[in-house]
């Protein structure tokens, strides 16, 4: 990769491209971690919080409980926390909800962990494309005005293609980390309004249905 930038080109401008490239690597790196992650994790598994959650509401907790220890899901250990919680104290379902809110923390925090990276490199990708070009320009120019004879338009306008392609290079890879970011927040508040939802029906019960406890 590093043998495709030309070699005539001024050093901080070099320097730059391998940064690009660097942050390129590093949202690559961080996206395929994070997928991986949320696929360990069992994100967005919520059918199978469903059958749990129906199981615990239709009173069968030895049930629901056994299958929440099954099941590996973000939903399903929150399920196990809020469970536990309300058969260890029956009349206080604040202990199961507050069990359940540090397990959801818990989980929440890992999903977001590293994230801080894509919003990182949204930020850095451009700033480093700009000052290639500005760098880049400023070299073309100079080259322009150190010649003795008449400029030759094409070595400028290949100055000039070739400083504008670190902004490409940089608004290209911060348009990735964006997407990318934004698709993974999406599953994190997915995840986070889903588990607001599984505390409150398995303490309180569905609209329409009794609750436990």
């Amino acid at each position: 990769m590093l043998d495709t930038i030309p070699s005539d080109l001024p050093l901080i401008t070099i320097l730059v491209f391998v940064a690009l490239i660097a942050l390129s690597v590093l949202t690559l790196t961080v996206a395929i971690f994070k997928v991986m992650q949320f696929r360990r994790m069992g994100v967005g598994r919520h059918n199978q919080a469903e059958a749990i959650l129906d199981d615990w509401l239709n009173g069968r907790p030895d049930e629901a409980q056994r299958k929440a220890g099954a099941t590996r899901s973000v939903l399903a250990r929150v399920m196990v926390a809020v469970m536990s919680g309300m058969r260890a104290r029956p009349g206080d379902p604040a202990y199961g909800e507050e069990l359940a809110r540090q397990v959801a923390l818990s989980e929440l925090v890992q999903m977001g962990a590293r994230m801080r990276l894509l919003e990182a490199v949204v930020q850095m990708a451009p700033m480093l494309g700009l000052l290639g070009t500005v760098i880049g320009m400023i070299d073309a120019f100079g080259n322009l005005a150190l010649q003795s004879q008449t400029a030759d338009p094409s070595l400028l306008a290949s100055g000039i293609w070739t400083a504008l392609t670190t902004t490409a290079a940089g608004l290209a890879i911060a348009l990735v980390a964006y997407f990318a970011a934004a698709w993974l927040e999406g599953r994190i508040e997915d995840e986070r309004q889903t588990i607001e939802i599984v505390i409150s029906a398995a303490i309180h019960g569905r609209l329409g249905q009794p609750g436990q406890g």
